[in-house]
């Protein structure tokens, strides 16, 4: 600014380039958003409960490890998520690059961010009075309603009708109890 308040010409081209650059990471982002596919977190929920499953013989420090198998388990699929597309689909398409990997690496993280609140609910679940059974069938139900959650995101994503909304909902929460069904008659 100069003494009369007026903004000087390369005060403001600095303010427009600024602008310019924070308006186009927002597009960017909008646009990430607008794409994204959520099949990695309906995947990763349906995992995770599948681990909460096969969970039935823990060790010493059984929340403990069922946190850190919930964890590892969604990090392993999502690497092996991103080595199927970058060396199955996309190689074949397109040679690798920084750029490619990132954006790869990026698309398959849901499957990762799906196994978090079923391992948090394990992990909170002293503060809320449960056994470790209890905390199993907490992270069970908390995985069910992520792989709800995420089909229904995807579905609203994609412009769905409310019919088609409820649809998937429903269809992903009968898979769900499909998978508490299976935990059942494993563990009875």
């Amino acid at each position: 600014m100069d003494g009369v308040g007026r903004e000087s010409p390369v005060s403001r081209t600095r303010t427009r380039t600024r602008t310019g650059q924070a308006t186009a990471r927002g597009e960017r982002r909008v646009e990430r958003r607008a794409h994204a596919d959520y099949t990695g977190g309906v995947y990763g929920s349906m995992l995770a409960a599948s681990v909460v499953i096969g969970a039935g013989t823990l060790g010493s420090f059984p929340r403990t490890e069922l946190v850190l198998l919930l964890l590892l388990t969604g990090l392993v699929f999502w690497i092996a998520h991103v080595h199927a597309q970058l060396f199955g689909a996309r190689l074949a398409q397109q040679a690798l690059d920084r750029r490619v990997v990132l954006h790869v690496c990026r698309d398959e993280w849901p499957i990762v961010n799906a196994a978090v609140p079923p391992a948090v609910a394990v992990a909170v679940s002293p503060l809320l009075g449960l056994d470790v059974r209890g905390a199993l069938w907490l992270a069970l139900s908390v995985a069910v309603a992520g792989q709800v959650g995420w089909s229904v995101a995807a579905a609203r994503r994609a412009g769905a009708s409310r019919r088609l909304l409820a649809v998937t909902a429903s269809v992903n929460l009968l898979l769900g109890l499909l998978i508490v069904l299976f935990k059942i008659v494993l563990t009875h």
